[in-house]
């Protein structure tokens, strides 16, 4: 804070100290990354141990009965601990669940994924051998995460039911662009031509043949709104953040006919992770 000495700028800055002060505690706090858990050494003597060394204690029951494979997506909140307590990454600290490829995780992750149902919690102890097996700047050692499965999500290669055009519900632009929100956003802004934008996505043709998907590679897509086909720059700019839409790109808005590309109609499932 700036010195003043005079009792006029004195209150001035008070004042102004007050404001920011009530301004900041009208923002939304920032999530923190959970502590560590007491059994963060080692596992107890109640947590269950699998034959590859994995062990795993339920947190909290989930709803349901179905299990992920490791050719699913699953999303999820999750932290993760070395065994002296000290966090090393947290979805809940960056206050976002995470979209992974089950079969794409280290070996201890992976397989205590497909242990869980949606909406369980679970606590893993995965040994070295089971984690980053001593490569250069992962964490070293057991490690220990907390493991929230929110969701298990469909085959992205299915294609929708409403693939081959635009149902009556669909809304349609002046440029003939149709869309329908799949889910609605958790945020207020949109982005803008120029943005850069992070999104999850899959790609069909009308007769149903994915020829793109993000959730195959396992991680989102960024890339600049202005480097991608027209439909892409004008559809995105109408989504928020966290909002899943499905897009319906007439072959004019898409690779207008370009040799090697997917011809005609596409039809893209697009979730907005977050812009810039």
């Amino acid at each position: 804070m700036p010195y003043s000495r005079s009792r006029n700028l004195a209150v001035l800055t008070i004042g102004v100290l007050a404001a920011s002060v009530a301004l900041a505690s009208a923002q939304p706090a920032k999530p923190q990354a959970p502590q560590a858990p007491a059994d963060v050494a080692a596992p107890p003597a109640d947590a269950e141990k699998t034959a590859s060394g994995l062990a795993t204690k339920v947190l909290q029951k989930g709803s349901g009965t179905e299990r992920p494979s490791t050719q699913e997506m699953v999303v999820v909140h999750y932290t993760g601990w070395t065994t002296d307590g000290k966090s090393f990454d947290s979805s809940v600290a960056r206050g976002k669940p995470n979209t992974f490829s089950v079969g794409g995780l280290i070996k201890g992750f992976t397989e205590g994924l497909q242990l869980m149902t949606a909406g369980e919690k679970r606590r893993l102890w995965i040994p070295e051998a089971l984690a980053y097996r001593g490569q250069p700047g992962r964490p070293a050692g057991m490690l220990v995460f907390d493991v929230e499965l929110l969701e298990i999500l469909p085959d992205p290669s299915a294609p929708p039911a409403d693939v081959a055009g635009p149902p009556s519900d669909a809304r349609r632009t002046p440029s003939g662009l149709s869309y329908k929100v799949l889910r609605p956003g958790t945020g207020t802004g949109h982005p803008r031509s120029d943005s850069r934008v992070t999104v999850h996505y899959t790609g069909w043709t009308t007769d149903g043949k994915m020829f793109d998907s993000s959730f195959k590679r396992g991680q989102p897509a960024t890339f600049g709104l202005n480097e991608v086909i027209k439909g892409w720059t004008e559809g995105v700019q109408l989504m928020s953040e966290g909002e899943k839409t499905r897009f319906w790109i007439p072959q004019r808005l898409a690779y207008e006919g370009k040799a090697g590309a997917p011809a005609g109609m596409l039809v893209f499932d697009i979730e907005l992770v977050n812009f810039k």
